[in-house]
Formats: structure tokens, sequence, C-alpha cells
């Protein structure tokens, strides 16, 4: 070292024998380098100080560490804060077969908790190789690397002999340094900072678990938070599962992510990667022969993004957010329109304990836990390849059912609303539009601009380039040309759908589709919305008949009927078909083929206000009128609901509340919570029988019979029913067999919105295609336990023999009163 720095004195300094003027040294007392006594002296002092800086540096430095060690000075964290570095992980949502349904997170919590033994070992390799090649040596300070740097790069600028920073380093710099310097002095703070968290983090924890948490940490953008979620983000695997290319590209990123970003730079992403194999190839992890051949391979992505919108079950997983964060019901939170709300709210807090369960599962510490960063683990009930098929069924009907909507209505003014005057004014239908303008986000802030009507005119009839939803894009929108005000009239064209799947004994949700696309159109149509229920209503009604003692054989005739309400109201219904009028009929035969006069005039001898209590045993919840024309379906009834109550029908009478989670666990595997099925007994054994065998018949030959035709071509035992409600503005069909409960309802986002024609829009034509396709992928499935030779068993008693059940009485008349539902 003294030999170099003479060198560079000598250089920096003029030579006395060199120059011109006065000083010049006699030769005679130049040395044997040709320097004299008054230069030697000189370069000496030189030495000795430059020495002195660098023992002086050396000391300070030393001294800085002992006492920033010590918490005498700096700003250390806590030594809890080192024991516990990271509490942050994102909660993951598992389907009853294991796979990663999607997680709840932040923008800075999406991050999955991966062992030393969930990281591919070549993964480990390749770090250590290119980030720290003596880390198995050191204590966090890599003394050889800072030398390196200080000499080979600082003094002789050689910028390939790499840097000095250990993998210890990195990883306190990640956990304990906010912000990046801003200037030479801070960050040569900073870096001592670094080495001080280093060493204690070396003290704390075993080599392995720093490369444990330093892969958990790293940020390798499109929310991938640690090494697990970057596996799956971009290779759609699990750490464990990585490749060496795909564990070396990752590796890759270390150095710079957006950078070497594989997605947006995949040139620099390759050739960083390739880096990557030559340090392994100087650290003896593998063979140059290895190397160039790794080389070759493409970059290999299955690259996805990550967020609450996307991925498999979306509206089932935000309606599972809801309740799990679900608050008490206070009444006074709730507005007027919301006192529905309150009562459904306050009924699941009493009785469902995944209601509020954040609420009502404090930690041991009393603290609550924090559904976005604590890391739980939520078991479901949901099968994944169940759910792909209920929504690959919507996707295929929907997009279907839609062109033939879009095709109704072209041309037509006012469109997707209804034509019908009497159904919809004109003064009507211009609300309906400046309603659902005013509820735009364009609306918002132009309102928020304090923009005058004009400038809101100009702004709302102007076209602009778009994104607008489609299905004929697997993207799910398409760019066009449009004025705002056209983009909602578009956007009100397409139908909704909600369609749920469960197992008729357990509860447990198997498939939940809320809508036709989670991006765009978000009001789940499963849990949230009620609609119109119809006919579907009619089988509650003949199974309180078969329990009060009625029978499926017996008769009624079949003539329009006109009944009196309590207040002496009349009402006449209507009935869509015209087959065998004026004849007895069977309730066999009224019920299979959704005649409504027969309906009516059973509601009349059982009376509204019993069905509503009857129905409210099946789980319904909803307000229900006690009108005679509740035999057709007027109430509105949530798909959820629904599914749930007709699982007595496929359940000996027993109703089974709908199933979401099985257990929670905390981000350590302990479970926390276990959940189970709640049962209550709503149908007598006999009254059950009664009404499956014409809920069978139902399908066998009545309103569900295209279940048996192509394309389904379906031979299961199954019951079912179908409804449609006024105007075609809702279609249900409500199926069962002994192990699967399912309902879809189709329509418009309002009632005005809907088919012309009852070929389209009745529910056998909009809802039944989304359960035939659904169950048909179902039974298609091997790997399933499901299979078409499954039966209900039937006990050996008669189902028509007669029951004393007191005389039917009923009052006609020859006037008619508006109302009623197909």
């Amino acid at each position: 070292m003294s030999d170099n720095l003479l060198k560079i004195v000598d250089n920096d300094t003029t030579d006395s024998n060199n120059t011109k003027g006065r000083g010049k040294a006699p030769r005679g007392d130049k040395d044997e380098y040709g320097k004299t006594p008054r230069r030697r002296k000189i370069n000496k002092i030189v030495i000795r100080s430059m020495w002195s800086l660098f023992a002086l540096g050396v000391f300070l430095s030393f001294g800085f560490f002992i006492l920033s060690y010590n918490d005498v000075i700096g700003d250390m964290p806590d030594i809890d804060d080192l024991k516990n570095p990271i509490d942050q992980y994102a909660t993951v949502i598992y389907t009853a077969d294991g796979e990663e349904m999607g997680r709840f997170f932040t923008s800075s919590s999406n991050r999955l908790y991966a062992d030393y033994e969930d990281i591919a070992p070549c993964l480990v390799d390749a770090l250590i190789a290119t980030e720290d090649a003596r880390f198995t040596e050191h204590s966090g300070v890599d003394i050889r690397a800072l030398l390196r740097v200080l000499f080979k790069t600082g003094m002789g600028g050689d910028k390939s002999s790499g840097g000095g920073s250990t993998i210890t380093q990195q990883l306190a710099k990640q956990l304990f340094t906010d912000q990046p310097a801003k200037n030479a002095a801070s960050r040569a703070r900073q870096k001592l900072d670094e080495w001080v968290l280093a060493v204690k983090l070396e003290r704390l924890y075993s080599k392995e678990e720093i490369i444990k948490l330093y892969l958990n940490q790293f940020d390798f953008l499109y929310n991938a938070k640690g090494i697990r979620s970057a596996a799956n983000i971009y290779f759609s695997k699990e750490a464990k599962d990585l490749q060496l290319h795909e564990a070396a590209l990752l590796v890759g990123m270390l150095k710079n992510p957006s950078l070497y970003n594989p997605v947006r730079n995949p040139e620099n992403a390759i050739s960083r990667r390739n880096i990557v194999f030559e340090q392994m190839v100087k650290a003896d992890k593998i063979s140059r022969e290895q190397a160039d051949s790794l080389k070759q391979l493409p970059i290999g992505l299955r690259f996805h993004r990550i967020d609450h919108k996307s991925g498999l079950a979306p509206y089932f997983r935000e309606e599972l957010r809801r309740m799990m964060t679900a608050k008490e019901p206070i009444r006074s939170n709730y507005a007027e329109w919301e006192q529905q709300k309150f009562v459904d709210d306050s009924i699941a807090w009493a009785d469902n304990p995944l209601f509020g369960w954040i609420e009502k599962n404090p930690k041991l510490d009393g603290s609550k836990y924090n559904l976005y960063a604590d890391g739980l683990r939520i078991y479901t009930t949901i099968d994944s390849r169940m759910q792909r098929y209920a929504e690959e069924a919507v996707h295929e009907h929907m997009s279907d059912l839609q062109q033939r909507f879009f095709r109704e209505k072209k041309g037509v003014k006012g469109a997707p609303y209804t034509t019908n005057r009497e159904e919809l004014s004109q003064a009507q239908l211009n609300r309906l539009i400046d309603q659902a303008i005013n509820q735009t986000e364009r609306m918002r802030i132009l309102k928020l601009n304090n923009a005058s009507k004009e400038q809101i005119e100009k702004e709302f009839n102007t076209p602009i380039p778009m994104s607008v939803f489609t299905y004929n894009d697997p993207s799910g929108w398409t760019d066009t040309i449009m004025s705002p005000r056209d983009s909602v009239l578009y956007h009100k064209h397409f139908l909704r759908t909600g369609f749920m799947s469960m197992d008729p004994v357990t509860g447990h949700v198997k498939a939940y589709v809320g809508g036709p696309d989670f991006k765009f159109f978000q009001y789940d149509m499963v849990s949230t919305g009620r609609r119109q229920v119809g006919s579907t209503i009619k089988p509650f009604l003949y199974a309180y008949a078969m329990d009060e003692g009625y029978t499926p054989c017996d008769e009624f005739l079949n003539e329009q009927p006109t009944i009196y309400d309590e207040l002496g109201r009349p009402w006449t219904p209507r009935n869509s078909g015209n087959s065998h009028v004026g004849e007895m009929v069977t309730l066999r035969w009224a019920l299979t083929n959704s005649n409504n006069w027969i309906s009516a005039r059973l509601m009349a001898a059982l009376k509204p206000a019993t069905l509503v209590r009857y129905m409210h045993n099946f789980g319904i919840t909803n307000k229900i009128d006690p009108v005679l024309a509740l035999c057709l379906g007027p109430c509105d009834v949530s798909v959820r609901e629904m599914v749930g109550a007709y699982s007595a029908f496929a359940n000996k009478g027993m109703h089974v509340e709908p199933m979401f989670v099985t257990a929670i666990a905390d981000s350590n595997g302990n479970t926390i919570s276990e959940f189970h099925s709640r049962h209550n007994q709503v149908l007598s054994e006999k009254g059950y029988y009664k009404i499956l065998s014409i809920l069978l018949n139902v399908v066998d030959s009545g309103t569900g019979n295209r279940l048996r035709r192509a394309p389904y071509n379906l031979t299961a035992e199954m019951g079912g029913k179908t409804g449609t409600t006024n105007s075609n503005s809702d279609g249900w069909f409500m199926a069962f067999t002994p192990e699967l409960v399912s309902g879809v309802w189709v329509g418009g986002e309002e009632r005005y919105i809907h088919f012309n024609s009852m070929a389209n829009g009745q529910g056998a034509s909009m809802a039944l295609p989304i359960y035939g396709k659904y169950i048909r992928k179902v039974y298609d499935d091997a790997k399933l336990p499901y299979n078409q030779s499954s039966r209900f068993v039937f006990p050996n008693i008669d189902l028509c023999e007669e029951e004393d059940y007191g005389e039917y009485e009923e009052e006609v008349v020859e006037e008619s009163f508006e109302g009623v539902f197909d």
C-alpha cells in the first residue's frame, strides 16, 4: 500500500529535478529513486497523515458501530421489532378441494408466508451465488467484500467487482429503511445502520431464517410481495416447484425489479437471468454445460395479475368479506329504505357465526384480527371445479341470450327499456335514464367542479374513446367511441344473473356466481339482490297443502276463479295455458304445469298469512305481504334464500342454511374457528314425499322437461320449478337432485328491462339453460362425486291416500281484478 501511495504522491508533486528556477537541489543529495531529503520527508508526512486519517475513520466507524449496536446513539429498531420483523400477510381463501381461490390484502400486504422448506433449493443456490457468495461465512457484514469495494471499485474504478452488501444487510435495509437517502452523508449513516442491524439479525436468526425473511419480504412488483406471491403471479406455481431457469429470473429481479421486469422488459430480464447462471457456475452450483443449456430456454412466463376483481368466485369472495367484517347492527345506522337490511343483518348477527366474525372473535390480547394483514387462512365450501363449471355455464348462456336481447332492442327508441307505455310512461322512462346518469362517477366529478347544466349535457352527449363491456373478447372489454350517455344505456342492455349450488344435506355452497362479470357488474344477485320469484313460490304452497292433509291426487276444477280477500276485494288471476280448461285436474297436474287458477284456489283455502309464516320457516327472511296473489310469487327473495329453502325438498323436509366456510386458521395454521351447518325440520315425512313426487314430475313431464332433451339429455332423477314474472321481468329455475340443490335467476338490472316475447323471456328460456349446462359439466367430470344414478328413496306408502283436511270452500263472482303472475 505504501508503494502505491508513494507513486500517487510522486505523480501529483512537481519533481524538483524537472523544474527550472530557484530552489534546485544539488544532484548529489538524491537517493537511488532520485528523491531529495526534503522530498522524502514530505512523502513520509503525507503517508503518515493518510494512514492516520484511515485509522481515525476506522476507529470512529467502529465506535459509532458499538454505540449504535448498544442503542447509545441513533434510532435503532426495538429488539422485539427485530424478532418479529414481518407482520403483514395476505389472508388466503381456499376452496374445499385445496385450491387457492383468492386473497384479502392491501397494496402492501399481498404477501404469502413461505417457510424455508417451501422454497426451491435451486432458488436458494441462485440467490447466494448472485447476491452474497460468502453468505454462510460472514456474520452479517462481509469485510472482504467491503475492502474489495473500497480498493477495486472505489479507488481502482472496477465497476465489475460487485457490491459489498450482504443478503442480511439487504434484509435490514428492506425492513427498517423507509426512505432512500437524500445525500451522501445520510446514505453513509444508513449504511452504518444497515451494518448494525445486519449483525443483530445474524445473532437473532439462523442463516436459513434470514434467507426465508429476505425472500418473504422482497417486492417483485404487480402486488407480488414475497417469493410465494411472485412464483404464483409470474409462473402460476408454488415457490417450492420453481425450476432453475424460473428461479434465476426471479433472483435476477432482486438487483432492480423495474429494470429487470420480465413482463415489460423481457430482454433485460433474460440478460440478467443469464448473469445469474454465470454466478452459479463460479460458485460451482451448476456446470458450464448446464448454464449454456439453460440460457437457451425461453422466458416461460405464465403471468397473471392478482386483484380483488379477478380470479375464481369474485362475487363469493366479496360476500365473504362483507360478512366477516360486518358490525353489530344498530337500527339508527340504517337509512329508512334499509330497514329490511337491518332485519336481515340482525338475524345473521344472532344466528350466523361467520357474520361479524372479526368483531366476535378477538385475539388473545383482546385486539381484533386484521382481515387484510394477519395472514388468516379461510377454508371455504366452494369446489373449484364446480365453480368453474358454473362460471362457464353463466358465460356461455348469457353471451348467447344477450345477442338475442340486443337483436330485439336494436333500433328501438328508449332501449333497453320496455316500449310498453302502459307499463312505463315516457316521463317515467326519462326519469330512469336521468337517474342512471346521475349515479355515474363522471356526473359526481362534474358536480364537484360546479359544472353548469349546459356543460354537463355537452359532456354526456359528446362521443369520446372509452372501454365498454363485451362478451366477444376474452378480456371482457373492448375499445370504442361512444358518448357517456350512450355508454350508460349500452351497459343497461346487459342482462344480470345469479346462480348458486349447494349440498342440501351439509349446506356446503359448491358454486356461486353473482353476475355476468364482476369487473363490470359488481352488484351481487345471489345474496344482495332480491327479485320477484314468480311460480317458484308454488312448491311452498303445495308443500303446505300436503302437510295439511292434501294429496297429489286431489282434484280441483280448472276454471278461472274470482276470489275475495279478507277486505272483500276481488281477485281474478290469469293463466298462461288453456289445457284442460273446465275439467277436474289433480294437484300433481296443476303444479307440474304451473297452473295459476288451481294455485289461487288452494291459496284461498289455506290463507296467505299462514303461507307467509310457513315460508319464513324455510329461511326466507324478507318481508312478505299476506295477499292472495302471494301464491303466484310477487314477493322479492334472493337466490341464496331460495336455494336454502329448496334444500328441504331434497333433504327429507329438513331445511339447511347455506354454509360458506368450514374453518378459519391463523397464519401458523392453528384453527381459530370451525363452522357447522344449521338445520330445522320444516316438512312432515309424509308431506315431504308427497311434494317430492310432484316436483320430480315437473322435470320429467312439466315446465322443466327441457332438461330431458338435447343439448342436456339428463337422465338423473331431479326435481325443480320454473318461474316467470309479469312482462318477463324475472326468469327463475330451481332444481335439486339427492346431492345438489341449485337456483338461477336472470333478468334486467331494472324490472322495466326485459324481453318482449315469452319465448325468450320465460324462466325455462332465460334461467334453466344455465343450470342445464352446469349440471351437465358436473356429471361429465368423473373426478367429482356426482353421477346420474343417484335416486330418491320413497317409503312404501300410498301418497294419494285421502286424509281429513276439512271442506274446501271458495267464493267466486263474475268480476275481474287486475293482478297476476304467470
